[in-house]
């Protein structure tokens, strides 16, 4: 039975930290120490940071989108007119219609 004992150790788990105490004959974890749990109370302070800086970005989108829609809205103007200044000079035709082709 001494043998036994040198065939065990003990080592932490490089992911989370917990304790393992392996038999290395068998290759099989015989006892698992979970790691302390980290102290995680809310921070308040930071969370109200957070949500200013999230609210902050959600009116910079609005005002730039509504400033997209306005510079949207002047280009379809400028094309509008556009269009119309090319075909103001082109005489008022009517369009051929297939019963006209017979």
């Amino acid at each position: 039975m001494g043998g036994k004992n040198k065939s065990t150790m003990e080592v932490t788990c490089p992911c989370c930290g917990a304790q393992l105490k392996l038999d290395a004959e068998l290759g099989k974890v015989l006892h698992h120490t979970a790691p302390p749990k980290p102290d995680r109370s809310p921070d308040l302070d930071h969370a109200a940071r957070l949500l200013e800086k999230e609210k902050a970005r959600r009116e910079a989108l609005f005002q730039q989108s509504t400033e997209d829609q306005k510079i949207k809205s002047d280009l379809l103007d400028r094309k509008f007119q556009e269009a119309l200044k090319q075909t103001k000079d082109e005489p008022i035709t009517r369009p051929t219609r297939d019963i006209d082709l017979d």
